[in-house]
């Protein structure tokens, strides 16, 4: 695979913050384990339309042979949206209290709330462990994982938690993020001795820093600091078509978010050129098939994994309550996280090559489960395999169906099959966990 020509450490960093550099760096990573040259997977591309099968098989149980209907049904979307709405609709009933209040928003202003709830759940979003769940107080059920954390960033979003104008309870704002505590996240997602969170540390972490990321960049977040002031930043620039219809390019909304958001993530994480890059991590296979002219940076890879959702997640009620259309949604990749991840490996697309990873990887010596910071380089070709196979499993599955990419978006393949795979073949595995085939270190900013 030809690689982007770059000149100062400044331009390949601007370069790997881009949608296109993810699909570039991780397709080279791919292209060496086409060549078996990658240190710690084996690929197995004839397991591809095993994994293609399996999914359409979810697909054929939960849409039946009605095809379409994946396209067009509302459940097919890949967003937050699914989550917020575990077990039952939330946050439409929330839409209709706002429209019935005496002094009731108007569309603009449901959509900038809507971004602000969806903004802060996503950041919330990574791994909470296997142990952890939240019982909600309306209905009594209780809900782990990614719908726990939905069900209660929600709750948290009507209690006010995330607001610092108490006349204004439904916002997100700095003053509201600076105030919480780790103590106050853990009394609000009901984490306890016996109710153990993962990651809680860092992702209280990283609604501190929103705080401070959302102060330092009115362009994208207005005077007023809400992530929901991103829908006037985007409006400027919407071009209206000649039906009226407000037309936006995926790349605005994304360079928003890698823009606007930088300063949340770690300070730990990989720099280059005095910028710090987030989710972005060197790959040492890369590095040992390098030239010896390559450039620096050229072993780095780019994945954005939450940057990643979090635009899935805001496209859907831009588009849905504004009638705005996004163009260029074709840029957006795969998540390289462990559910789609883990369907590849459960399902033999991937196998880790043995005594490639340590014994003091495996911490409890009856499983072959190993258990890895996201730095290890393991994970980093994991990952960047993750992001090229969705693509292919995409088409695999297309083509099964006998459907083309217009009638089947990667997004809904991640939605209806892919991601609802990972989660499902894991738990025919590991009916005990129902946690993937290798197990992540989650700090609460990556996963």
């Amino acid at each position: 695979m030809s690689t982007i020509a770059l000149g100062s450490p400044q331009e390949t960093a601007a370069y790997l913050r881009t949608l296109p550099a993810i699909r570039e760096r991780c397709g080279r990573v791919h292209a060496l384990a086409q060549n078996g040259a990658l240190q710690y997977f084996d690929y197995h591309p004839d397991k591809e339309h095993d994994a293609a099968a399996f999914c359409v098989d979810i697909i054929k149980r939960d849409f039946g042979t009605d095809f379409a209907a994946v396209s067009t049904s509302p459940s097919s979307a890949h967003g937050r949206w699914r989550h917020l709405d575990a077990g039952r609709p939330r946050v439409y009933p929330l839409m209709e209290q706002w429209k019935a209040s005496p002094n009731p928003p108007d569309d603009k202003e449901v959509t900038r709330r809507l971004v602000d709830l969806f903004l802060v759940s996503v950041l919330l979003d990574a791994g909470a462990g296997s142990a952890w769940s939240y019982t909600e107080n309306n209905s009594g059920k209780t809900f782990s994982r990614s719908e726990g954390l939905g069900v209660a960033s929600i709750a948290m979003f009507e209690q006010g938690f995330f607001s610092g104008d108490s006349s204004n309870p439904h916002q997100v704002d700095a003053e509201g993020l600076a105030r919480i505590t780790v103590s106050k996240v853990a009394s609000a997602m009901q984490v306890s001795d016996t109710n153990p969170m993962v990651g809680l540390e860092g992702r209280t972490s990283l609604l501190a820093n929103l705080s401070k990321a959302l102060k330092a960049n009115t362009t994208y977040f207005g005077d007023s600091a809400r992530p929901g002031n991103l829908v006037d930043f985007l409006e400027v620039d919407a071009i209206s078509d000649a039906n009226g219809v407000r037309r936006v390019h995926i790349f605005a909304l994304w360079t928003a978010l890698i823009d606007g958001l930088a300063p949340i993530w770690p300070a730990t994480r990989t720099s280059l050129g005095g910028v710090s890059l987030g989710d972005v991590w060197p790959c040492d296979a890369l590095k040992a098939h390098a030239a010896s002219s390559a450039p620096e940076g050229d072993e780095l890879v780019p994945f954005h994994k939450l940057t990643g959702w979090t635009t899935y997640s805001l496209v859907e009620p831009i588009e849905k309550v504004l009638g705005w259309k996004f163009e260029g949604l074709e840029h957006m990749t795969g998540l390289p996280e462990y559910r789609n991840g883990g369907l590849l490996v459960d399902l033999g697309v991937l196998s880790l090559r043995p005594g490639a990873i340590p014994a003091s990887f495996f911490p409890n010596a009856e499983t072959s489960i190993p258990r890895l910071p996201p730095s290890h380089p393991a994970i980093i070709e994991w990952r960047a395999m993750t992001v090229i196979e969705l693509d292919r499993i995409a088409d695999e599955i297309r083509k099964q169906l006998g459907l083309t990419r217009g009638e089947l978006s990667l997004a809904q393949v991640l939605e209806s099959a892919t991601w609802k795979g990972g989660r499902e073949i894991a738990k025919q595995k590991r009916p005990a966990t129902g946690g993937p085939p290798i197990d992540i270190e989650s700090d609460g900013t990556v996963f």
